[in-house]
């Protein structure tokens, strides 16, 4: 068995405004930048592989929280929302003519315009998870803790998920070939002690 512990990167400036990222390399704001540098991984998480999505908020975030270089994988990059990218999610929303909606009526294949469904984010996911041969921390994305979270606890993205993505917490998920268990209890990173 091993474990992988997932980390969502921290604020930037469009996280603040409510605009939808995806893919768009949209850097940690000051603010980010000054919170995670009084925060690290507690043990024995701060022993563990470190990986990170390519996306320079999430390598950013790895590194001021680990004080060394991730590892970059591409199957951690953000689901693609295609021409949704850059845009006011509360503006999607309003429009009648637009099918932004609420995570917990998406199903599996929802995809935004020129997108990529939730469905296609777990197929490159997986077969980086069944790579793993130890102990990892993941720096990536909403989107993609979404997807490992729900394969983990079966949920179908079909109704209020069985749980709550939260920054500077770790989210354990236990993994045993075909078995994986998403572990209840995050786990809050720790303050810097000097």
């Amino acid at each position: 068995m091993i474990r992988l512990a997932l980390l969502r990167h921290g604020h930037t400036t469009w996280n603040r405004a409510g605009r939808v990222q995806g893919r768009s390399d949209i850097p940690l704001d000051p603010e980010a930048i000054q919170g995670l540098s009084a925060l690290r991984l507690p043990p024995p998480w701060a022993q563990a592989a470190l990986w990170s999505s390519p996306l320079e908020r999430a390598a950013h975030t790895a590194k001021l929280v680990s004080g060394r270089e991730p590892r970059l994988s591409p199957a951690l990059m953000e689901m693609n929302w295609g021409d949704w990218e850059g845009k006011f999610a509360q503006d999607l929303r309003a429009d009648p003519s637009c099918d932004h909606r609420d995570i917990e009526s998406w199903g599996w294949n929802y995809t935004p315009p020129k997108g990529e469904p939730p469905a296609a984010l777990r197929a490159r996911l997986l077969p980086w998870v069944q790579g793993l041969q130890e102990d990892n921390v993941a720096v990536c994305h909403i989107g993609v803790m979404r997807v490992l979270m729900a394969h983990a606890t079966g949920w179908n993205f079909d109704g209020p998920a069985p749980f709550a993505v939260k920054r500077n917490r770790l989210f354990v998920i236990e993994i045993d070939g075909q078995d994986w268990q998403l572990i209840s209890e995050a786990v809050r990173l720790e303050p810097v002690v000097e």
